[in-house]
C-alpha cells in the first residue's frame, strides 16, 4: 500500500512565530534549574527558598502555556502551530524545530499542571532541597520538549534527559528499596532507547534523503517488512513506558518507592509520553505498518487490562495496586490506537488526559496519607474514614472516576474507546464482539480491587494509634481538587477537553486507508 500524503496532515509546516512562545514554555523551567545551585546553602531545615523559587518558575511557565494555547492556538487546524526552526547542528542535522498540533498541545497543558502541582506537593522536603527542586525543573524542560519536538534527534534528546531526574528522584528520595526501583527503572527505560534510536535513524536514512524532520518522514513512502521492523522498534521502545505487559515491571517497583510528588509525574506524564509516542510515530509516520498491526495492539491492549486489573488484586500496598491499575488504564489506550478509527483515537486522547489527572490525584493523597499513617500496607490501616473524613472523600471521587463512573472523565473516554472499536468495520463482527467482552472484564474488576482498597483502608477494623491523624490542611486539599475537579468538568462536558484535539485525530484517522486494513483477526482465523 502506498501512503498518500495529504497537505493538511497535523505535521504539515505552518510558519515561524513572532516570538518563541514554545522554546519560552521548554527553557524557562532548564533556567530556573541553573539558577538553583547559586542559591545559598540552607542551614537548617526551615530554609524553603528552593521550594518558593521553584514554584514561582513553574506557576509562571503554566501561565504562559494557558496563555499560548488559549490565544495563540488554533485547534479547529490541523496543521502544526507556533513553529520554531533553528539549524542548531547541521553537520549532523540537528535542528531546534519545535511546534504544537492538537495530539501535543493538551499534553503540553496536562505536564505544566502535574508538574506545578507536584511541585507543591513536595512542600515538606528537607533533604538536599536545591538538587530536588532542580531536578523538578530539568523534568518540566524535558517533558515539554518531549511533546513539542519536531526533530527526531531533539525528541531523543528529550526523551533521554526526561530519564536522569526521575531516576536521581527516586534513588536519593525514595523508600528503603530506592536503589533497587531506580536502577530496575534506568535499565527498562534506557535499554528501550536503543530501539528508538535504531528505528528514528533507520527512517531518517530510508528513501532517497536523509532527514529528521518529523514532516519530512511523514512525507516519506515507507512500506513492506522495513516499516513493519521500524513499528516494531518503535512499539517495544514506547511500549515500556507506556508500559506494555511484559514490559511493564519496573512501574510497580517505581511507584512503591518513589514519593508522592514523583509518583504524580510518574502516572500523570511518563506513561502519557508513551502513548505520544504511538501516535506520532506508529500511527502518522508509520501508517501502512499500523494498518497492518492494529490488531495486534488491541490485542496486548486487551492483555493490558486484564493482567494489570488481576495483578492489582495481588497488591497490599497502595501504591502498588494503584500502579498495576495504571497498566490497566493504560490499555484502554492501546485498544484506541489500534481501533484506526476517529473515535477510537479521540478516546485514546481523552484517555490519557483523564487518566493523567485522575492517577496523580489518587498518588498524591496516598502520599498525604503515608505522611500520617507512616504505612502503604493496606492490612496495617483500618477506620481512616472518620480521622481523614476529607481524605476518604477526595480519594473515594479519585476511586470513582478511575472505575469509570458515569458523568467523570474516565467513562467518556473508555466508551469512545469501545464505540471507536465497534464501528470499526475493517475487523470482523467476530473480533469486535470479542473484543469488548475481554475489555469489558476489566470494567467488571476494576470497581472490586478499588472498592475493596477503600473499605479496607477507610473502613476496616479500626486501628486505634491510627485514630488520632490530623486532616488534610489547605494547601493539600486545593491541590487534590485542583486535580479531580477537571475530570468531573469533562465529565459533564467533554466537548471542553475533546475540541482541543479533535481536529487533529480526525486528521490522522482520515490519513489511514481503512479500506486496506489487514485483519489479524482474520489472518488467526478468528472470524
Amino acid at each position: 500500500m502506498s501512503h498518500i500524503m495529504d497537505a493538511n496532515l497535523p505535521m504539515t509546516i505552518e510558519s515561524q512565530t513572532a516570538f518563541p512562545w514554545l522554546s519560552l514554555i521548554v527553557l524557562l523551567p532548564a533556567v530556573g534549574a541553573l539558577i538553583m545551585p547559586l542559591l545559598p546553602k540552607q542551614e537548617n531545615k526551615q530554609s524553603y527558598l528552593p521550594r518558593n523559587l521553584s514554584l514561582i518558575i513553574l506557576f509562571a511557565d503554566f501561565l504562559i502555556i494557558i496563555s499560548v494555547f488559549g490565544r495563540l492556538f488554533d485547534p479547529h487546524t490541523e496543521k502544526l502551530q507556533l513553529v520554531e526552526r533553528l539549524q542548531w547542528l547541521p553537520s549532523i542535522g540537528l535542528e531546534w524545530s519545535l511546534g504544537a498540533d492538537g495530539i501535543s498541545a493538551p499534553l503540553v497543558v496536562l505536564s505544566g499542571l502535574i508538574t506545578l502541582l507536584s511541585a507543591a506537593a513536595s512542600w515538606k522536603v528537607q533533604q538536599k532541597t536545591r538538587l530536588y527542586f532542580s531536578l523538578l525543573l530539568i523534568q518540566a524542560s524535558a517533558q515539554a520538549l518531549v511533546f513539542l519536538s519536531q526533530d527526531f534527534l531533539l525528541f531523543f534528546l528529550a526523551w533521554e534527559l526526561e530519564l536522569v531526574p526521575v531516576y536521581l528522584l527516586i534513588a536519593i528520595w525514595g523508600g528503603k528499596r530506592r536503589l533497587y526501583a531506580a536502577t530496575k527503572f534506568i535499565l527498562y527505560t534506557a535499554l528501550a532507547s536503543l530501539l528508538i534510536l535504531i528505528s528514528g535513524l533507520a527512517l531518517a536514512l530510508s528513501g532517497d534523503h536523509f532527514t529528521l524532520n518529523l514532516g519530512e518522514l511523514t512525507s516519506k513512502s515507507i512500506t513492506g517488512n522495513f516499516s513493519i521492523f521500524c513499528y516494531l522498534g518503535f512499539l517495544i521502545g514506547f511500549g515500556v513506558k507506556l508500559p506494555i505487559f511484559p514490559l511493564h515491571t519496573w512501574l510497580p517497583d517505581a511507584h512503591g518507592e518513589a514519593n508522592a510528588p514523583v509518583s504524580m509525574l510518574l502516572a500523570g506524564i511518563l506513561l502519557k509520553m508513551g502513548g505520544y509516542a504511538l501516535l506520532r510515530f506508529n500511527v502518522q509516520i508509520l501508517p501502512e505498518a499500523h494498518l497492518i498491526l492494529a490488531p495486534a495492539l488491541i490485542i496486548i491492549g486487551i492483555v493490558n487490562i486484564i493482567y494489570g486489573a488481576l495483578n492489582a488484586f495481588a497488591q497490599d500496598n497502595v501504591k502498588r495496586r494503584i500502579a498495576c491499575s495504571s497498566v490497566s488504564h493504560m490499555g484502554f489506550v492501546l485498544l484506541g490506537i489500534g481501533a484506526v478509527d476517529a473515535l477510537g483515537i479521540s478516546g485514546a486522547m481523552l484517555q490519557m488526559i483523564s487518566h493523567g489527572l485522575i492517577a496523580a490525584a489518587m498518588f498524591f493523597v496516598t502520599g498525604s496519607f503515608y505522611e500520617r499513617t507512616n504505612t502503604l500496607s493496606i492490612p496495617n490501616m483500618g477506620g481512616l474514614a472518620k480521622a481523614l473524613p476529607i481524605t476518604f472523600a477526595l480519594f473515594l471521587t479519585g476511586s470513582l472516576a478511575s472505575l469509570a463512573l458515569p458523568g467523570m472523565s474516565g467513562f467518556i473516554s473508555e466508551i469512545t474507546i469501545f464505540l471507536g472499536i465497534t464501528s470499526q468495520e475493517g475487523f470482523t463482527s467476530f473480533f469486535r464482539v470479542i473484543t469488548i467482552l475481554l475489555a469489558a472484564i476489566g470494567l467488571v474488576l476494576t470497581p472490586i480491587y478499588l472498592l475493596s482498597m477503600c473499605r479496607r483502608v477507610f473502613f476496616g477494623p479500626r486501628i486505634p494509634a491510627l485514630s488520632i491523624v490530623k486532616e488534610m490542611d489547605f494547601r493539600e486539599l486545593s491541590i487534590g481538587l485542583t486535580l479531580l475537579v477537571p475530570t468531573l468538568v469533562i465529565g459533564f462536558w467533554p466537548r471542553i477537553a475533546i475540541d482541543l484535539y479533535e481536529t487533529s485525530t480526525n486528521a490522522l484517522a482520515q490519513s489511514l486507508n481503512n479500506n486496506t486494513l489487514i485483519s489479524l483477526s482474520q489472518s488467526l482465523n478468528l472470524g
